[in-house]
Order: C-alpha cells, then structure tokens, then sequence
C-alpha cells in the first residue's frame, strides 16, 4: 500500500505500508470481530471513538470521525460519544475533541 488513505494516521499508515502481511492479517481480524457485532454500523463507530478517547489515541480519532460522519452521526453524537468516558477516564478524553471537530467539519 503505497497510496496515503485519507484520514488514516501516519502511523498506521506505516503499518500497512511496511508490514502489509502483519495489516493484511490485522485488517480481517477486525472485519471479522466487526461482522460479529450485533451493534448498527453508526453506533460502532461511535463506541469505537469513545474508546480511542479513552485510551488517548489520538491518531484514529479523525478516520472514525469521518466514518461515523459517513453512517450518519451527527457533530453532538461524535461530540457525546468522546464525553461519554469521563466518569471512567477522566477529563483526557476531552484530548480528542480538537481532533474530532475537525475531521467532523472537514478543516
């Protein structure tokens, strides 16, 4: 994969660049736990936004936003779904609402 996916981070973007066997294997892994999931397309991205929030990885905030964007969340749910930690994580999940905001009204 030489082509830089939008919205992908650079690091994960040289995950799939230099250890695409690695991606390959990470990449169905996850299709698979994803089809697994009795969750709708909309709500798992903003239960998997809530946990980079969480878990303070940053760099996957902006995919996540624009794929929950995609399947119809609005700015409040990508907004909500970051809060929703803070009685568990603490006010670090607020880290990755500048990143959010962005990738959400596309600046």
């Amino acid at each position: 994969m030489d082509k830089q996916i939008p919205g992908v981070s650079n690091a994960f973007q040289s995950f799939l660049t230099n250890a695409p066997i690695h991606a390959q294997a990470w990449m169905k892994a996850a299709q698979d736990l994803e089809a697994a999931s009795a969750l709708d397309e909309k709500t798992k991205e903003l239960a998997y936004i809530a946990v980079l929030a969480a878990l303070r990885m940053d760099s996957g905030i902006p995919f996540h936003v624009q794929m929950a964007k995609k399947r119809g969340a609005s700015r409040d749910e990508v907004i909500s779904a970051i809060l929703v930690g803070l009685p568990a994580a603490g006010n670090a999940v607020t880290q990755s609402m500048p990143a959010a905001i962005a990738a959400y009204d596309g600046v």
